[in-house]
């Protein structure tokens, strides 16, 4: 297919077709929309999704290659379980999700800058409180201290970013994740991008008609009613 870059209206959430998308940047397939709660959705529902910065218009990705977490495949280091047996974490689901989200943002901020601008924030808080962004939080001695948000509208968890505050947090709560995802028979971990830090915990990267193929099967996924409630997970690292 021909490479292009769709410039979206408005009014319509309909995206082409992911084949469409450059190879260089590698993944760029559209510009402009908004982060409208039926938008996000149907972007993930395609395998598609957003990245940009402040002053730059919409961005909407697709990416040749695909970085994800398959659930049998997490690495679950000495060190990490070290850590988890050493403060012995309460895990929690969608009870800080402005915290979480919040914290992502400012630590990238701090350290890179960061695509999580305000217009992410409102869109993602919206898709909280609709029922499809969710979070996970690590608490220690009633802190927060790590966690990591994303959305699940099927047997796929997408993940989007990540924190911590102390060494070890954010693989705590990426840990817990892939527990509670197993527990209930989910696919696998959308990573969208890899990166070492990710690669240290097992993801990889497989092509975008593997993945896109894969997500057509996930869609199918009925998430259990009560998966996502508010709520603290007990004994998950077991």
């Amino acid at each position: 297919m021909t490479q292009q870059i769709t410039h979206l209206s408005d009014n319509n959430t309909q995206f082409p077709s992911c084949d469409l998308a450059l190879t260089n940047p590698d993944g760029l397939l559209a510009v402009g929309g908004c982060l409208s709660l039926a938008r996000l959705s149907k972007a993930y529902h395609c395998g598609i999704f957003p990245w940009f910065n402040e002053r730059e218009p919409i961005m909407w990705w697709a990416p040749s290659e695909r970085g994800i977490v398959e659930l049998d495949e997490f690495h679950v280091s000495k060190s990490l379980k070290k850590a988890m047996r050493r403060m012995q974490p309460t895990v929690t689901i969608n009870t800080a999700f402005t915290q979480v989200i919040n914290a992502c943002r400012t630590q990238r901020i701090n350290n890179e800058g960061t695509w999580i601008n305000t217009q992410m924030l409102d869109a993602y808080y919206t898709a909280h409180k609709a029922g499809f962004a969710h979070s996970i939080e690590v608490w220690h001695e009633k802190q927060l201290i790590g966690g990591l948000y994303g959305i699940m509208q099927s047997g796929i968890f997408c993940g989007e970013s990540m924190f911590f505050k102390q060494p070890n947090a954010s693989k705590l709560a990426m840990w817990a994740l892939v527990n509670w995802l197993k527990k209930h028979q989910a696919h696998f971990i959308d990573c969208q991008l890899e990166n070492p830090y990710l690669t240290s915990l097992g993801a990889k990267v497989i092509p975008r008609e593997e993945f896109l193929t894969r997500l057509s099967i996930a869609n199918n996924f009925n998430i259990p009613a009560n998966m996502w409630l508010a709520q603290t997970l007990e004994n998950i690292y077991d």
